[in-house]
């Protein structure tokens, strides 16, 4: 099961359709969702996690907590909206798509990607590209 929850008011709308494409995804890599929550934040209460739990004092757009087990995908992954609208702007994307981004980074991380070197960030972008492809395709 999918959960999605917002601590801002930001509210994100086709749950139906945004779940749809994450199992997709998750099976894509020979793997089942669990349960996996999504909480939208503003950029100071991410801040503070990242403080708290990485030790790491900056901004990020995500942190994922990853509860996985055997083939079930479970996780917890926090986004700061206010983070995704600046990246938006940065990169000169719309922000839906900059917002896809960010949570399909989440689930990449719950199947065991990681993003610390060049070659892994690398890999996790077309990783990231290809999901995004499929966010249009009916399933």
């Amino acid at each position: 099961m999918i959960d999605y929850h917002s601590k801002t008011d930001f509210a994100l709308t086709d749950t139906d359709k945004y779940t749809e494409w994450i199992i997709t995804i998750i099976r894509e890599y020979e793997r089942e969702p669990g349960q996996i929550q999504y909480v939208f934040l503003d950029d100071e209460e991410l801040l503070a996690m990242n403080q708290e739990y990485l030790k790491h004092d900056y901004y990020t757009d995500i942190i994922t907590f990853d509860y996985s087990a055997g083939d079930d995908v479970t996780g917890d992954i926090f986004i700061s909206v206010d983070r995704v609208k600046d990246n938006a702007r940065d990169y000169r994307v719309d922000f839906k798509d900059e917002l896809r981004r960010v949570m399909i980074h989440g689930i990449l991380h719950l199947l065991g990607m990681q993003d610390s070197t060049d070659a892994e960030r690398n890999k996790m972008r077309k990783a990231e590209d290809a999901a995004m492809k499929l966010f249009h395709v009916k399933h």
